[in-house]
C-alpha cells in the first residue's frame, strides 16, 4: 500500500470490500409501556449483542429509558438492516418475555413485547461522538424508582 494510506480502525474489510457502516436504532415497547429496569435493561443488551455477533455486526452503544432502547450498530454490507432488526427484536422479545414474566405482562401487551415500528438512522454524516454521547446519555432508570 502507499505510504500516503492510514488505516482507519473504524473501517472494516471483506473480501471484496472495504466499509464503515453505522446505523442508530431505536426500539419502542408496546403501547410505550414502562417496562425497563436496570437490571432488565443489562439482559436486553447482552442479548442484542449475542444477536449482532451472530450477523457479523457490532453493538458499539447501547442504553434506554423506561419504554425503548437506542443501540448504536457497526454492521457489515451483506446485512439487510431490516432482517438484523427484526432478529434483534423477536429474540430479545423471546428471552425477556420468558424472563422478566413478572414485569412483563403478556395481557397488557397481548402477547407483543416491541412497537411494530422502529427508527433506523444512518450515522455517516453525523460524528459518531455525537450519537454516542447522545446514548449514553439517555436517563437510564434506578431500581429504587420503579420498585416504588
Amino acid at each position: 500500500m502507499s505510504p500516503r494510506w492510514e488505516p482507519n480502525p473504524g473501517v472494516r474489510r471483506g473480501r471484496h470490500v472495504l466499509y464503515n457502516l453505522h446505523a442508530h436504532l431505536v426500539f419502542v415497547t408496546k403501547y410505550r409501556h414502562n417496562v425497563f429496569d436496570d437490571e432488565m435493561l443489562t439482559r436486553c443488551e447482552e442479548i442484542m449483542r449475542n444477536v449482532c455477533t451472530d450477523f457479523g455486526a457490532d453493538l458499539i452503544e447501547f442504553n434506554g429509558e423506561e419504554d425503548h432502547v437506542h443501540l448504536l450498530v457497526h454492521y457489515p454490507p451483506k446485512v439487510a438492516l431490516s432482517h438484523l432488526v427484526n432478529s434483534l427484536k423477536g429474540v430479545s422479545s423471546r428471552y425477556l418475555r420468558a424472563e422478566f414474566t413478572d414485569r412483563v405482562n403478556r395481557a397488557t401487551i397481548h402477547g407483543r413485547f416491541w412497537s411494530g415500528s422502529y427508527f433506523a438512522g444512518s450515522c455517516g454524516g453525523a460524528p459518531l461522538q455525537v450519537v454516542k454521547d447522545y446514548i449514553e446519555n439517555q436517563k437510564r432508570p434506578d431500581r429504587a424508582r420503579l420498585s416504588s
